[in-house]
């Protein structure tokens, strides 16, 4: 008589293979199944129960965990199923888990994609509860842009979110964290600002995979809150000789209500951008984005929600991080390192969105271009995640999990510091200066650096 075997008997201990990501089949009616979703998770936390390698990344698995240590078997099982959704809550898909922590991602047996299994519940809830008032407006950036980032209007409310009493008014009646940092409202748009850029066109040089034709996705960030941040990518690109144009500007590229759960308002963002971006790719040009988040949203995410259009996948690959850009070009001798400074100690947060995109340090190793310039990297979550920190529930969570990063850019007592995300970076500042009480240092994104190291 054979010997029954167990669930996991002859399954090896961990991935020897790069992580797969599937297609998410948000579209299918068996993604909205609540008691399979359910059976899911439950699995799923039951086998992160048992590793907890992921404790340290952010509050959804000390939230987890500590659901499963204070029930009564402390076991998934002894867990309230209600309760899951306090882990969904606190999940805000960095991706870290999946990229840089779990050993049972696919093509692992055990087949945990734990971002995108947060994501299928959040998608489930908001199809089947919709969302509170408050999230649909912090995730509506086109609609809070074009209401706010206008002469006089954005001077007024970037004034009165500097106003304290007004301030615990909003998170009284809004549940907005009257400390978080918020993002202000730029008077003119990057659009606006760089219009002389729109419609730009020419020969460009080819580099490895680069073609020399660069078309800049402003982002919606960049486009209405922080535009010297696409005017200094933009400056820096034609610096290197290349050919640069401004897309104009369509939509939000869609990851705020995507991790909302939102997914029909993902696909009419993907409709409002895609054609024209693929349009911009059959003129020869190649893509970035001055904000991680919406470079990762185009090369993984949107071919991952929309695996059968072409259009998508052409995007995709015609996608780059800024730096990745340059580091290929500086690759094929084509780089301008013609610095007229050095820029001393460079303190660098990784951002999470750039991290998992695997392009490397590419960041670090152009900054290390520059003479007299030493770069330390932070590669550690800053706990913003663009909503997540200036909620009232989360935010001191989110100032928890950006201590550390702060603390080290205190201990480097660095000249600059910055981050490839500019929400991630003021994130950053916020802690270091009102937290730490360590000065008045003001963050700078890294294309702002290497800007002031051209000396343009």
């Amino acid at each position: 008589m054979s010997e029954k075997k167990t669930p996991t008997e002859g399954i090896r201990e961990g991935n020897l293979e790069a992580p797969e990501r599937h297609p998410v089949k948000w579209r299918d009616p068996a993604f909205y199944d609540e008691e399979a979703l359910l059976k899911e998770m439950e699995r799923v936390f039951d086998l992160c129960h048992g590793c907890r390698r992921c404790v340290n990344l952010c509050n959804a698995f000390p939230t987890l965990f500590d659901l499963v240590d204070e029930s009564p078997t402390m076991e998934i099982d002894g867990v309230d199923k209600k309760d899951y959704w306090k882990v969904v809550d606190e999940c805000y898909l960095c991706d870290l888990c999946f990229m840089t922590k779990c050993p049972y991602t696919p093509p692992h047996p055990w087949n945990i994609d734990f971002p995108h299994l947060m994501l299928q519940g959040k998608a489930f809830r908001y199809k089947k509860d919709g969302a509170k008032l408050r999230d649909k407006m912090l995730t509506s950036t086109d609609l809070m842009g074009k209401f706010f980032a206008r002469p006089l209007i954005a001077q007024a409310v970037n004034a009165a979110n500097r106003i304290g009493p007004l301030r615990r008014a909003l998170e009284g009646s809004f549940a907005i964290n009257h400390e978080a940092w918020i993002p202000p409202f730029a008077p003119k748009t990057a659009e606006k600002r760089l219009k002389a850029y729109l419609g730009r066109n020419g020969e460009g040089e080819a580099a490895g995979r680069t073609r020399g034709k660069v078309a800049v996705f402003l982002t919606c960030y960049a486009n209405h809150n922080e535009p010297k941040v696409a005017e200094d990518l933009v400056k820096v690109l034609e610096h290197n000789g290349l050919v640069v144009r401004v897309a104009e500007y369509r939509s939000c590229c869609g990851m705020p209500k995507m991790e909302l759960g939102d997914m029909e308002a993902v696909a009419r963002m993907k409709e409002a951008n895609i054609p024209y971006l693929a349009q911009l790719v059959d003129e020869g040009f190649d893509l970035v984005a001055p904000v991680p988040s919406c470079a990762l949203m185009f090369r993984q995410e949107l071919p991952l929600l929309f695996p059968e259009d072409e259009q998508v996948q052409k995007v995709a690959a015609a996608f780059f991080d800024p730096f990745e850009y340059l580091y290929e070009r500086h690759r094929e001798g084509k780089m301008n390192t013609d610095f007229k400074q050095g820029l001393g100690r460079v303190v660098y947060h990784a951002a999470c969105h750039q991290r998992v995109q695997n392009v490397g340090r590419k960041t670090m190793e152009v900054l290390k271009l520059i003479p007299d310039t030493e770069v330390r990297i932070v590669e550690r979550c800053s706990g913003h995640d663009g909503t997540y920190a200036v909620k009232a529930e989360h935010h001191e969570a989110a100032v928890k999990i950006g201590r550390p990063v702060a603390r080290q850019v205190q201990s480097q007592k660095a000249d600059h510091y910055g981050s490839d995300c500019p929400m991630a970076g003021h994130h950053i500042e916020h802690i270091y200066q009102e937290h730490l009480k360590a000065g008045e240092k003001a963050v700078e994104h890294p294309i702002s650096l290497l800007r002031k190291a051209y000396g343009i």
